[in-house]
Order: structure tokens, then C-alpha cells, then sequence
């Protein structure tokens, strides 16, 4: 029982010293800045919010409390060979890959890239005693990558489980600019998620009476804690899947990434050429990773453009009628109140039809009709809380691809429409004020030679032509 008291106190003074550190502040930080930048983005496209930034950071704060208690307890059956070093390697190379893009703010990505240069810096003799860098790059040769390896792993189990539990709910609905230039509708999964973690290492602190997998050879007398706050981030986005479904997949796929790396680390404590092996496939399957996603959404039919049927459903705003009237996203909307839809325009009026009282014929996701109808009530939202499919009316889409943090706070995830469609209206504008313009010359030709005609002197007749009797 001691040496688990002594663990415990242990583990209480790595909390503690936790948040004497930067980085689970800088976490926190990212986490309100990405909520931030989203809310924004909603509000510019549609005008309105889904969910409250306070009530999305609390829920990504907790959740990344939960996660790291479970990891923490998850090392002391592991341990591993950390250092303060090595903490301020990764987000140093976090920082520095997400100038290239913005994807890769990622412990794998900034893991595995560690992992390559340690090998190259060990062929090429670069941080070697006596070498102009080996100072600052002592600190990369000294890096443990079986141990960095099993927390990337193990935290992309854990982003796994939480996007399938939490991003589907938590989706906001986009607008982006289709193949031909004409708005659709689309969905992101994205998240950032600060964890704080605490990890078994070798140190004066307390004597187990089991020995932990990264200890096995060392003969390791006592260990203790370090305090070792990290940040997870994720973001997918999809027109041709549900929310949930994509979520569903997406969780499962990093599951399985988090696995292969785990066990490759852990290959790689017992056989080092692993470990580079190791590096290059956190790095690599994660890229993989995306590209097979894009791949998924090709050449599949767009759930959330509009329908020759009807309007689209979009999205549900939390708390509206359309919550209870149990609409879902995807949905076609054909009649309102007997009036049949093609456009938001129709919709709206169709509502004001009966003003206490709506009934709604729509087509399901499965492609059934079915009826609702519910009582209105003042003070509701006009459009009882549906936001719909874009059409040609839409100023503003989302940018395709927010490649590095430059671009990310330059263009804040926005763009003005500027496809086929806007530079025709753009040709009809100029051809418009082309012919106003020559209206106007033609009007103002015909009125200066009006005024000519008023202004001539009158004519003299002249003498009568001969045999003309006067």
C-alpha cells in the first residue's frame, strides 16, 4: 500500500507542476481560438451560431481531462524515458510544421519527424561532440522515439473514441464552391483538444512492485511523473456522408492508425531499427489517412446541394421547433402548407401562409414521404429553425483548403464567391451598363438635336413662282 501512496503523491506533484508550465495554457488558447475562428466563420456564411463557444470549449477542456487521466493511468502499467527536452522538442516542432500546414499541428506528425532526424543526424555525424550544432541537436540524439511513439499511438486511440462520441454532435454545416461554381452544402468535424498528461518515468520517487514494459531492461529502482501537456487536434470535412457516419469512420480509422504505431513503438524498444520504421509510418499513415478520405468522398453523390424536389435541409439549430418537428439534415422539403417549394424564397413565403399553424410534406433520407405539421407560436424562429442547402444567393463560401497558419489567420477560413457564376453576373453587370451607357449617349443626341430644331431662325418663303395669282 506505501508504494502506492507514495505514487500518489508522486503523480500530485507532477499535477502541480503541470500547470506551472505553458504549454496546457497555449493548449487552452488554441482550443478558444479554433472555436473562435469557427463561430465566426458560421456567423459570416449563415448568419448564426449552432453551439455557444463557451459551452464547445468547456466540453473539449473536460473532455481532454478525461482523456488524459486514462492515459496517465494507461503509463503506469508502460513508462517510458522522457525528458523535460523532449516536451519542448514537440511543440517546438508542432510550431514549426504548422507554418507548412496547418494539419500537421499533430504529436504524430511533430513525433515522427523527431524520429527521422535523430536517424539522420546519427548517419551523418551532425550532432556528434565537436560539431558545430551538437549542443542545440544533443538534445534531439538524446530523444527516446519508442517512447514518443507509444503516446502518439495511444493518444490517436483516444482521438479516435472521442470523435466518434463527440464530433458528430458537435458538426457545423459549411458552404463551399462546387465543381461548376455553384454553392453546396457541407459538413466539418473538426476539434482541437488540450490534454493534460502526466507520465511514468525513471526518477527518485517511489519503488513499484511491478516493473513497467519501458523498464524491463534497465533495472530501474524508483519512478515518478512527468508532467507532459500535449494538444490533439482534428479536422475532416464531407459532402456525401451523414455527420455521424463520417465521424463513425473517421474514429475508426484513427483507432486502428493509433494501434499499428503503438505496437510498432513498442517493437521498437525490443528491436531499435524500428524505430525509424516506426517514425516514417506515424508520419506517413497519417497523410494516408487523409488522402484515403478524399478518396471516400469522390464520385459520390452530394447530400447537401439543393434538389429539383424541393429545399435541402442543412442543419438544425439546437432548441427550434425543427428539433421537436425531428427534422434531420439531408432532408428534402417539397410542400409547405400545401404550396409547393423550389427555393428559400418560396419556403419563406409559403410559411407566412398560416401564421399559427405549419404542415410540411418532406422527403426522408431513405427517399419516403412523410407529414408534419405543428402549432406556431410568437417569438419563434421564422424558419423554425432549419437553415437550408445554399443557392445563387449565397456571398460567402468556405475556403477549400487552409494550407499553413499564415493563410489560416490571413484568410480566416473565408472567401468571397468567385466561380463561373460570379464572373457571368460580373459580364452581365458590365454588358448592362454597357447598353444603359449608350441609352443615355442616344438620349442625349436626340435632345441636343431637338434644341437645334427650336432654335433655327424661321425660313423666308421667298417670291410666289410665276403665273401663281397673289
Amino acid at each position: 500500500m506505501e508504494p502506492l501512496l507514495e505514487l500518489l503523491r508522486e503523480a500530485g506533484q507532477a499535477a502541480i507542476g503541470l500547470f506551472t508550465l505553458p504549454y496546457y495554457y497555449v493548449a487552452i488558447i488554441m482550443v478558444w481560438w479554433h472555436v473562435r475562428a469557427n463561430t465566426k466563420l458560421q456567423r459570416k456564411l449563415y448568419h448564426v451560431r449552432l453551439y455557444s463557444s463557451l459551452y464547445l470549449v468547456v466540453t473539449r477542456v473536460f473532455a481532454g481531462i478525461a482523456i488524459g487521466l486514462i492515459l496517465s493511468l494507461v503509463s503506469v502499467g508502460i513508462g517510458s524515458r522522457l525528458t523535460d527536452s523532449t516536451l519542448v522538442c514537440i511543440w517546438i516542432g508542432m510550431a514549426v510544421l504548422a507554418l507548412f500546414r496547418l494539419r500537421y499541428i499533430c504529436f504524430a506528425y511533430a513525433a515522427g519527424a523527431l524520429g527521422v532526424l535523430q536517424v539522420v543526424l546519427s548517419w551523418t555525424g551532425i550532432g556528434e561532440e565537436g560539431s558545430l550544432w551538437y549542443e542545440p541537436l544533443q538534445t534531439v540524439v538524446a530523444i527516446d522515439v519508442p517512447s514518443l511513439m507509444i503516446i502518439a499511438g495511444l493518444l490517436h486511440v483516444a482521438e479516435g473514441i472521442i470523435i466518434r462520441v463527440q464530433s458528430g454532435k458537435q458538426a457545423i454545416p459549411l458552404y463551399f464552391e462546387g465543381k461548376r461554381g455553384n454553392p453546396i452544402g457541407a459538413y466539418s468535424l473538426s476539434g482541437v483538444w488540450p490534454i493534460p498528461l502526466l507520465w511514468l518515468i525513471p526518477g527518485e520517487g517511489a519503488a513499484l512492485p511491478w516493473t513497467p514494459l519501458f523498464g524491463m531492461t534497465d533495472h530501474v529502482a524508483s519512478w515518478g511523473f512527468l508532467a507532459f501537456p500535449l494538444v490533439i487536434a482534428f479536422s475532416e470535412r464531407t459532402t456525401t456522408k451523414w455527420p455521424e457516419v463520417k465521424a463513425r469512420s473517421t474514429g475508426n480509422l484513427l483507432i486502428i492508425y493509433g494501434v499499428v504505431i503503438t505496437a510498432l513503438a513498442v517493437g521498437a524498444f525490443y528491436w531499435s531499427p524500428l524505430s525509424l520504421v516506426a517514425a516514417l509510418a506515424a508520419f506517413l499513415l497519417h497523410d494516408g489517412l487523409m488522402h484515403l478520405s478524399t478518396m471516400k468522398e469522390a464520385g459520390h453523390k452530394l447530400l447537401y446541394a439543393n434538389d429539383r424536389a424541393g429545399v435541402r435541409v442543412l442543419a438544425v439549430l439546437p432548441h427550434t421547433p425543427a428539433v421537436e418537428m425531428e427534422f434531420q439534415a439531408g432532408e428534402i422539403i417539397t410542400k409547405v402548407n400545401g404550396a409547393t417549394v423550389r427555393t428559400k424564397e418560396q419556403f419563406h413565403v409559403a410559411l407566412g401562409l398560416q401564421s399559427a399553424f405549419s404542415k410540411l410534406e418532406v422527403i426522408n433520407r431513405e427517399g419516403h414521404v412523410r407529414f408534419i405539421q405543428r402549432a406556431r407560436y410568437a417569438g419563434e424562429h421564422y424558419h423554425l429553425g432549419l437553415l437550408l442547402a445554399p443557392d445563387e444567393d449565397a456571398e460567402y463560401v468556405a475556403s477549400p483548403n487552409r494550407e499553413s497558419l499564415w493563410n489560416y489567420v490571413r484568410y480566416a477560413g473565408i472567401k468571397r464567391r468567385r466561380g463561373q457564376i460570379s464572373l457571368l453576373q460580373e459580364a452581365i453587370n458590365e454588358a448592362a451598363a454597357e447598353v444603359e451607357k449608350a441609352v443615355a449617349e442616344t438620349a442625349s443626341i436626340e435632345e441636343q438635336s431637338s434644341n437645334e430644331i427650336e432654335e433655327a431662325p424661321p425660313v423666308d418663303p421667298g417670291l410666289p413662282p410665276r403665273g401663281m395669282k397673289k
